[in-house]
């Protein structure tokens, strides 16, 4: 049994950037990728504003090398794309070297394809025509379809827990790395915008319809966004002679079991996730450096999130920010999104910035970052994830060779 969790690796899409480079000269540049819809088709399209990766499903599959007229499925290439920029940024050329599995994340899988050629497989005459994509819809499709592209057979497995799916698949790879299960394992998640996504939000009301404010007193909301995150996890014996990252010390779940889709006005749920993540760590909340909030910018999340981290640090919080200002809320694969750029704030001493905040909170006793900066001796990063059902998550990542 490994003590150690160490991560090697990194790969990202979203809408800021088609790899880790892009998506960090974007944050420096404050630039966000919320903007108006330009791949789905929807009614709606004139009452949202999402972070969308601008690419279509043709270019991605080019991208992929897969057949214009394969089932793979949006969220199955974005998947395709981070994890082969996490395997390269490892060094990984043998995925067979060490027992190597993946967890991934996603809610949306192949349903992105599948709603839309739902009415044509109704008329019997052409469900030959589309049977292929209706098996895309089953969660796990994407997983399998990564799995298979990169020769990854040891361990197979699709986490789906809403909005802390990525987190939990996160949490998954470093208990198969501690029991000695597996040497290696790739971790994150993947997802795409969805009519049935936007129509589902729409009818919550929680959607703004200009670029998000997380931790602003006049915030109005969230917006969708899509992309894909995965790191790479190595036990010890796995890691031995590379550039460890960072190490994942700490993690926690918990759930309130409050409300279907609202989080608890006390925040109980995100305290207790992140006081177990603390345990296991073994650091202290003065310890850490920077926070990667959950941070969706609806009114709701926000205070209840806000209220349980000044319970956790007692009042004295350090630097917080929410990146889903910059890549919207990508549902699913948000956790994994954050995870890779909670790494690279600890590898490049970064501190993202929250955009488009102007008025703190009157319940709250702190504003968000609002300016990016560097230079900063980031030992330890906290990062929220919180799903519906309240099902809720915190990851902490930490310096290699730092203090805990």
């Amino acid at each position: 049994m490994t003590n150690s969790v160490y991560i090697t690796g990194t790969g990202i899409i979203s809408s800021i950037g088609s790899n880790v480079s892009e998506t960090l000269d974007s944050i420096k540049e404050k630039k966000s990728g919320i903007a108006a819809l330009q791949y789905i088709s929807t009614r709606h399209k004139d009452e949202v504003v999402v972070a969308e990766v601008k690419a279509s499903n043709s270019e991605l599959k080019k991208i992929c090398a897969v057949p214009e007229d394969s089932n793979f499925s949006r969220p199955t290439l974005l998947g395709i794309i981070a994890v082969k920029e996490a395997l390269q940024s490892s060094g990984i050329k043998n995925i067979k070297e060490f027992r190597t599995g993946i967890v991934s994340a996603t809610s949306v899988a192949g349903m992105a394809d599948a709603e839309n050629i739902y009415m044509d497989y109704l008329d019997q005459t052409k469900q030959g025509d589309f049977l292929k994509y209706i098996g895309t819809h089953e969660c796990g499709d994407s997983t399998e379809k990564i799995a298979d592209y990169f020769g990854i057979k040891d361990f197979v497995s699709t986490i789906n827990t809403a909005c802390s799916s990525s987190a939990n698949a996160i949490m998954f790879g470093a208990r198969l790395i501690k029991q000695g299960i597996l040497d290696r394992v790739i971790v994150g998640g993947t997802d795409s915008l969805s009519r049935f996504t936007i129509n589902g939000f729409v009818a919550l009301q929680i959607l703004d319809k200009e670029q998000c404010a997380p931790f602003d007193a006049k915030r109005k909301g969230l917006n969708l966004g899509e992309g894909a995150g995965f790191i790479v996890l190595e036990s010890e014996k796995a890691a031995k002679g590379k550039e460890i990252l960072c190490e994942l010390t700490g993690y926690g779940n918990s759930n309130d079991a409050y409300h279907q889709t609202a989080s608890s006005p006390t925040g109980e749920g995100a305290y207790l996730a992140m006081q177990k993540a603390f345990r296991q760590s073994g650091i202290k909340p003065e310890e850490i450096n920077y926070i990667n909030a959950h941070g969706t910018g609806t009114e709701v999340n926000d205070l209840s999130e806000g209220i349980a981290i000044e319970r956790i640090f007692e009042n004295k919080v350090p630097h917080l920010s929410s990146t889903k200002s910059f890549t919207g809320h990508t549902l699913a694969a948000s956790g994994g999104i954050e995870a890779v750029l909670s790494v690279l704030a600890i590898k490049h001493n970064l501190i993202y910035p929250s955009l488009n905040f102007s008025e703190q909170m009157m319940e709250l006793s702190f504003q968000p970052t609002k300016n990016l900066l560097t230079d900063c001796k980031i030992d330890h990063v906290l990062s929220n994830s919180f799903g519906f059902g309240g099902n809720t998550s915190a990851l902490i990542f930490s310096r290699f060779n730092a203090a805990v």
